[in-house]
This record gives C-alpha cells, sequence and structure tokens, in this order.
C-alpha cells in the first residue's frame, strides 16, 4: 500500500519513519510512504505558500495553486484518495482505519495555519478526517496517526494476526482486557491467581468480565 504526504514540514514526517515496525514494513515492501514538500510546488521564488484571507481575518490560509499542482503530480504517477486532515472532518475511528486499509494509495494532506483555500478542498479532496473534537498546529500528527493505523491493517506489517484482532475497537464496542507480565508479585501487588492457572476458559471468562468493567470504569471517571 502506499501514502503520499504533503507537508510544508517533511522532515517532521520522514523522521517519524525511521522507527519500530512502521520502519521495517517499508524495509519489507509492504508499506511504500512518500514525502512530498508542499513549497516545491509554489511558482514564488520565496516558496511561498500560504496568504491572507479575502475580507479580513486572523492568520494564513493555504493558497491553491501549490495544493493543486502538488496532487496532480502525485496523481499523475498513480491515482488515488485524498484526505485532508481538518477540523470540519469526519472523527477517524476503527471501522474507517479498516476500510481507508483497502486502498490502493491515499493520499494525506497536511494542512497548516487558518486552514485551506476552499477550491482546493472542493476540487481536490475525497474527504476531510479528524483525530477528535481539539485543534492541532497542523495535520502531521494527525497524518502519522493514521499512516500508523492504517499501516496495523496490512498483512505482515504485525507479526501475530491475533495482535490486531484483539486491539481495542478492532470490533465495535471492544476493548482490551488488563496484561500482566514477570514478577508474579511486585511491591505486594500479584497477579490474579486465575491467569496462572492454565485454565483456558477461566481466563477467557475473566477477562470478558474486566474487559466490560474496565470500560464501566472508564466511563464513569469521564
Amino acid at each position: 500500500m502506499k501514502f503520499s504526504i504533503i507537508t510544508i514540514f517533511p522532515e517532521l514526517v520522514r523522521s517519524f519513519l525511521n522507527y519500530g515496525l512502521l520502519e521495517k514494513a517499508i524495509q519489507k515492501g509492504l508499506v511504500e510512504v512518500e514525502v512530498h514538500d508542499l513549497r516545491e510546488f509554489s511558482r514564488d521564488k520565496h516558496r511561498k505558500v500560504d496568504d491572507r484571507p479575502f475580507s479580513g481575518g486572523p492568520g494564513m490560509v493555504l493558497m491553491p495553486d501549490p495544493l493543486f499542482r502538488a496532487v496532480e503530480s502525485v496523481k499523475s504517477r498513480q491515482d488515488g484518495r485524498v484526505i485532508l486532515f481538518s477540523a470540519y472532518g469526519r472523527i477517524l475511528k476503527q471501522e474507517k482505519v479498516k476500510a481507508l486499509a483497502a486502498a490502493d494509495h491515499l493520499i494525506l494532506i497536511c494542512g497548516r495555519y487558518e486552514g485551506v483555500d476552499q477550491r482546493a478542498i472542493d476540487q481536490l479532496v475525497d474527504e476531510e478526517i479528524s483525530l477528535g473534537e481539539y485543534v492541532l498546529m497542523g495535520g502531521e500528527i494527525a497524518a502519522e496517526a493514521l499512516l500508523e493505523a492504517v499501516s496495523r491493517m496490512i498483512p505482515g506489517v504485525v507479526g501475530n494476526p491475533e495482535s490486531i484482532e484483539g486491539d481495542s475497537f478492532f470490533q465495535q464496542d471492544q476493548f482490551t482486557f488488563p496484561q500482566y507480565t514477570q514478577p508474579r508479585t511486585y511491591r505486594g501487588l500479584d497477579v490474579p491467581e486465575v491467569l496462572l492457572s492454565g485454565h483456558h476458559k477461566e481466563i477467557e471468562q475473566w477477562r470478558a468480565k474486566n474487559r466490560k468493567t474496565r470500560r464501566k470504569k472508564n466511563e464513569a471517571n469521564s
């Protein structure tokens, strides 16, 4: 699967690709990531990609021409679904992540400043996505989050498929259960005996019970 990320801070994204399972997936050819510097598509000698909004207002807006040129350049080599990270987009959930994993090519636009010229949104963007009801300084972190979440769905990226199926949110209302490792006792805190028993049915029952209890506890504290 291929990701093309358009940003004014390409090194911020490239550094993210050098760690963990994502780096290994890229090395294995399971995931391909291209990072494009939006400023390379500016016609301005100073590589300007933003300007003041018409009718006034605070901040700057990403201009349409560099965005059109960047997306058209990427699509000239391979067509793809264009996503803009925006506070007005649909909040990213696991069902959407699984759907996006079926795509061959995702083109991710990282917004900055006060927003993006609406003409670029109307003509270039297939959908807008948000990480949540809060505002980031730009779309790079959102792009990295989507990249990592979608990559986990690609066969071979995570070694054990059961790790994926057991993820929180992999299915609707699915939450994980408490996990323990060595030592059995730490500062007077013991691992639940049932997890040491070897009785698989009892362990599954314990996990199911505590998954539900854990969710209710989180809701009560929210």
